[in-house]
Formats: structure tokens, sequence, C-alpha cells
């Protein structure tokens, strides 16, 4: 078992490549300002235009079939969550335990504080960064949500592109500015992706029970905790940059750019679980709840 938990240290955190990581722009995959924007118009312009397309070719709403594709990419999607998840919080561990030392005596930074708040020129490498570098490639990944949303014709479709278009351009603003915050966000966000699209793949892939929990509203639960943890650190992190620490926090501009997209995705989730139309990925779990009395499970 010790043998176990040290492999599991030296691989997620303790790694040469981990903690030699840097972020640049001229040696790393789509770590360009170029690629990032091109992506994004690409990706809502596709999205947007496969979605007119089968509408209009459509005439009822009907999903075209995807088969075990979505429940494969839920499985992969919580696999990778996971990992993450896990070599963020051993990263952050090791980085804390690494640079105590630095704060004593010259400085008020706490371990709580550091997790909210990067002291002004804090750059782009390390551990922690490099788990912010695979989270942000994740976003990639998940943006293939939106492309089944259109495909299986979902309402809010649009509105989905879009969250998952800012979800890419907020991973990629951690990295360019090290922003403050990243560190407790990416432990929310991938805590709340490993549980819900395992979910997701156990009901698409019908394992036993399966049915019984297909109407747990598990998603929703996920979405609201991740918001609920979002704002906790958006009110720390203003908390700390004006009041409680001396030179503010790293990243604050693009903070600012940040929460404007948060309220981009709230707008989005009140859209999607605030009218009847209920609109979850899988148009399982959360819709089966709201629409079960008229048995329309694909919404």
């Amino acid at each position: 078992m010790a043998s176990a938990a040290a492999a599991a240290s030296f691989w997620l955190a303790e790694h040469p490549a981990i903690v030699g990581f840097r972020w640049s722009p001229t040696h790393l995959w789509f770590s360009t300002w170029a690629f990032l924007l091109g992506f994004l118009a690409s990706y809502v312009a596709l999205c947007l235009a496969l979605d007119a397309f089968l509408g209009a070719a459509l005439r009822r709403r009907k999903p075209l079939p995807l088969g075990p594709v979505p429940a494969a990419h839920a499985l992969l999607m919580a696999a990778v969550s996971a990992a993450i998840f896990a070599g963020t919080l051993l990263s952050a561990a090791a980085e804390i335990r690494d640079t105590r030392w630095s704060w004593r005596g010259r400085s008020r930074t706490t371990p709580f504080r550091w997790l909210l708040c990067f002291p002004p020129g804090t750059r782009s490498s390390g551990r922690v960064f490099f788990w912010s570098y695979a989270y942000y490639l994740s976003r990639y990944l998940h943006a293939a949500r939106g492309v089944f949303a259109v495909l299986r014709r979902r309402r809010g479709a649009s509105a989905r592109v879009f969250a998952h278009a800012a979800s890419v351009a907020m991973a990629f603003l951690w990295l360019e500015f090290s922003q403050s915050f990243q560190v407790l966000a990416i432990l929310a966000s991938t805590l709340a992706h490993a549980v819900a699209f395992g979910f997701r793949f156990w009901v698409g892939a019908g394992l036993p029970a399966a049915r019984a929990a297909r109407g747990a509203p598990v998603a929703l639960a996920c979405q609201l905790a991740l918001l609920g943890c979002n704002l906790a650190c958006h009110v720390g992190v203003v908390w700390m940059h004006f009041g409680a620490v001396g030179g503010g926090c790293s990243g604050i501009g693009a903070w600012v750019f940040n929460t404007l997209l948060n309220g981009a995705l709230l707008w989005v989730f009140l859209h999607c679980y605030g009218k009847r139309g209920v609109c979850d990925d899988d148009g399982g779990a959360t819709a089966a709840r709201v629409t079960g009395s008229s048995g329309n499970k694909e919404l």
C-alpha cells in the first residue's frame, strides 16, 4: 500500500516533467492566442451551422442516433477528470510543502491564502501549472458534449456550445496570466466532472441499477455545488486582493474577465434548468425527473 502511494505521488507530483513544467507558447500544444481564437471561432461557427442545418433538414426535433459514443466519452472524461483531480491535489500539497519556508518572516501568506491568491509575479511553471495545462487540454475533449447536444437536437444546444467555448477560454487565461484561485477551481471542477460523467457512463451503458438511478439529479447537484464553490472562491479573491493581502493577487485582470465568463455560464445554467425544457447533456438524469409525467426522456 505504501509503495503504491509512493508511486502515485511520483507519477502525479514528483516526475521531472511535472516539476519542471513551464507554460510556453512556442513549446506546447494549443498554447497560442492564434490557435485559441481560431478554435473558438471554428467550433462555434460549425456547431451553429450544424444546428441550423439539422433544424432545416429535420422538421421534428428527432435526435440522431449516436450509439455508445456519448457513454464512451463520459467514461473517458470521468477518468481524465479523476486523474487531474488527484494530480492537482498531490501537486498542491507538494508545492505548499516545498515553499512554506519562504513564506515565513517576509509575508503573511498561508497555504489557504496561496490557494486563493497567488503572489504578484507568479509564473506559470511547476507542478500545479502542469495540471492546469492538463485541465486546459481536457476542455477540448469536454467541448465534444456541445457537438453531442447539437446532434441529439437538445433544447438550448447553442447555449451549451457557447458555454463549452467559454470554458476553453477560461482555462487558457488561467495559464496565460497565472490567475489566482485556479487550483481550487480545478479541484472543484474535476471532482464534479468525475462524479457527473461517471454517473452518465453508468446510466448510458445500462449498468446494474442504472434504470433506477436514471431519475437522480446527479448532474444538477454537481453543477450547483460547482457554482457555489466558484462563488465562494470569487468572494475570497476579492477580499484578499483589496484588503487581506498586501500587493494584491496575480492575474487579477484575467480574473475580472473570468468573472464575466462565469456570469455567462450562470445564465446558461439558469436557461437550462430554469425552464421546463431542461437541457442536461445526457438527456436522462434531470430531464427524467422534470418531465417524467409526460414520458419525454429525450430533451
